[in-house]
């Protein structure tokens, strides 16, 4: 039996389900996402398409609690002093401001997912890594959430630097994961705008 069916006939919840099921979460429990679990997350997300199958992605795992409250502070300044010239972003001010809040929502881990090296299709591979690895924490019984605050702050070269990844590469696809301190919400969705359908 192969492993991909091991895994299929294990799981408690079938594609659709995971994806009906997924919330963006922004409220967790402290308790850590263990490695075990994190290794199966991961080995989900390399199931992902890729252009050319040419998997170009690299992962950094950070569970340490003083780096991540490092990254939310000055995240925060970044993109406070960012926004100066964005009006579109003044309503995220005062939220920005708050010392009390955290950009990472007090998450456990935050996975960070990027390309060695960017290319045309790099982003777009790790965006579908980071879809795999959202439905498979979904299915474990974990929150996630995608974390775009977090990008100026992961590019600069000293915290890609202690990220792991090359000078070459770039953070594109920042989740938190952890295990929700409450079941959000379901948000509800329009029906598919279709605007061509050539038969």
């Amino acid at each position: 039996m192969s492993a991909a069916r091991s895994l299929l006939e294990n799981s408690r919840m079938n594609v659709t389900e995971a994806i009906l099921a997924r919330r963006a979460v922004r409220a967790y429990a402290p308790r850590k996402v263990d490695d075990a679990t994190l290794r199966s997350l991961l080995r989900a997300a390399v199931q992902a398409p890729s252009a050319m199958n040419r998997q170009p992605w690299l992962f950094s795992i950070v569970q340490d609690a003083a780096r991540l409250r490092r990254y939310s502070d000055r995240a925060k300044a970044m993109l406070l002093v960012a926004m100066a010239s964005d009006a579109k972003a003044a309503h995220y001010r005062d939220l920005l401001a708050s010392p009390g809040f955290d950009i990472f929502y007090d998450a456990t881990t935050l996975v960070v997912i990027g390309p060695g090296e960017r290319g045309a299709y790099t982003d777009a591979d790790c965006w579908l890594a980071a879809e795999n690895l959202m439905l498979a924490a979904c299915e474990a019984g974990l929150g996630s959430c995608c974390i775009g605050f977090a990008i100026p702050v992961l590019n600069t070269p000293e915290v890609k630097a202690e990220l792991g990844l090359p000078a070459s590469g770039v953070a594109v696809a920042p989740l938190i994961l952890g295990y929700p301190a409450a079941a959000p919400p379901p948000v509800e969705r329009a029906e598919p705008k279709i605007v061509s359908w050539s038969r």
